[in-house]
């Protein structure tokens, strides 16, 4: 089988179910967005990171090929079965969030992203993340998305600012605080 079929030459695609759809149509950016940002924590990932942090990544990117099988299925017409997201991939989040936040010192300001090039890609990973969220929140605006997916990207921006802060602290970086000039 061949990786390209020359059907998208024309500027349009097919969803999961047969529907054919403009390339720029909201539903393809979302899934789009989800791949991107899935592409980001395999770079973290790739990082020298605690190995516990690795197999939460390798988890979570489970999960985003599970939304973006959702955002790219025709909810009318799609017959095929594919994977469930569920609160308790939610609350796993936030469990991880918890237990990483027991170890870091109280915010007192916001963070300006960097102090080192793993701890940045997270952050880089977190704009993709927020982007993503707002892409599925209008596309919901006009069509079904699984309740699940919004809350559960919403949450895991939050798990990438968490793990940047984290990071910073296992890898020794410093972590700037914003100080705004008045």
């Amino acid at each position: 089988m061949k990786i390209y079929t020359k059907k998208g030459d024309t500027g349009e695609t097919s969803l999961i179910g047969g529907t054919r759809v403009p390339k720029c149509s909201m539903r393809i950016e979302s899934y789009g967005t989800v791949d991107e940002l899935n592409s980001h924590l395999g770079l973290i990932r790739d990082q020298e990171i605690n190995s516990k942090y690795k197999t939460q990544i390798l988890e979570i990117q489970d999960r985003l090929f599970t939304i973006g099988s959702s955002l790219a299925s025709d909810p009318g017409k799609s017959k095929m079965k594919i994977p469930g997201l569920f609160d308790e991939d939610v609350e796993n989040l936030e469990r991880w969030m918890d237990e990483m936040d027991g170890d870091l010192p109280e915010m007192k300001s916001f963070v300006l992203p960097g102090g080192h090039p793993t701890v940045s890609i997270c952050h880089i990973a977190r704009c993709v993340c927020r982007r993503a969220e707002r892409i599925v929140v209008d596309l919901m605006q006009n069509e079904h998305v699984d309740e699940v997916v919004p809350r559960y990207i919403n949450r895991l921006s939050d798990y990438l600012f968490v793990l940047s802060r984290k990071l910073t602290q296992d890898l020794g970086a410093i972590e700037s605080p914003w100080k705004p000039r008045m």
